[in-house]
């Protein structure tokens, strides 16, 4: 019985790589592993440049190998990562500046939840090309969508 859920969990992650790699770059994508590391070029025989250590970062996939991706992440650096340290869900980093405001609306007239740092990663829920609905932690608000890293500009998400 262990060994079909295992087998069962593989075929799902799997199937998660699966979709990424069908995917024509640019697009989003985040760090799915709580350690990454990303290299100079698409092979585990390329120098390390930078090990990411922040499960949930966005990156900007630029650039399609077989099993690798040349990412770009919110400081512009750019190599290569495997896909399977790459997930699907969409995540945003708050912009360099001060603490930006979550509102408990799509509208900055609405009451202010709570006020998020520079630098603090949140889960994207839906953006609609002006606001995104995101959660950081436990708690969730709507953020103007050029506040944040992790969405183009004027693009929605659903």
């Amino acid at each position: 019985m262990l060994q079909r859920g295992l087998g069962v969990a593989l075929l799902l992650a799997l199937s998660v790589s699966a979709s990424a790699q069908e995917k024509k770059p640019p697009y989003w994508a985040s760090i799915a592993s709580g350690e990454a590391m990303m290299r100079t070029g698409p092979g585990r025989n390329y120098p390390g440049t930078w090990l990411y250590k922040r499960r949930d970062l966005p990156v900007r996939v630029v650039q399609v190998y077989p099993n690798w991706r040349k990412i770009e992440d919110p400081d512009g650096q750019q190599g290569w990562m495997l896909v399977t340290l790459l997930s699907d869900r969409r995540t945003a980093i708050v912009r360099p500046g001060n603490p930006r405001d979550i509102h408990v609306k799509r509208d900055a007239n609405s009451p202010v939840r709570y006020r998020a740092e520079a630098g603090v990663v949140g889960r994207i829920e839906k953006c609609d090309g002006s606001w995104c609905k995101v959660q950081f932690g436990k708690r969730q608000g709507y953020i103007a969508q050029g506040d944040i890293w992790g969405v183009g500009e004027n693009e929605t998400v659903d």
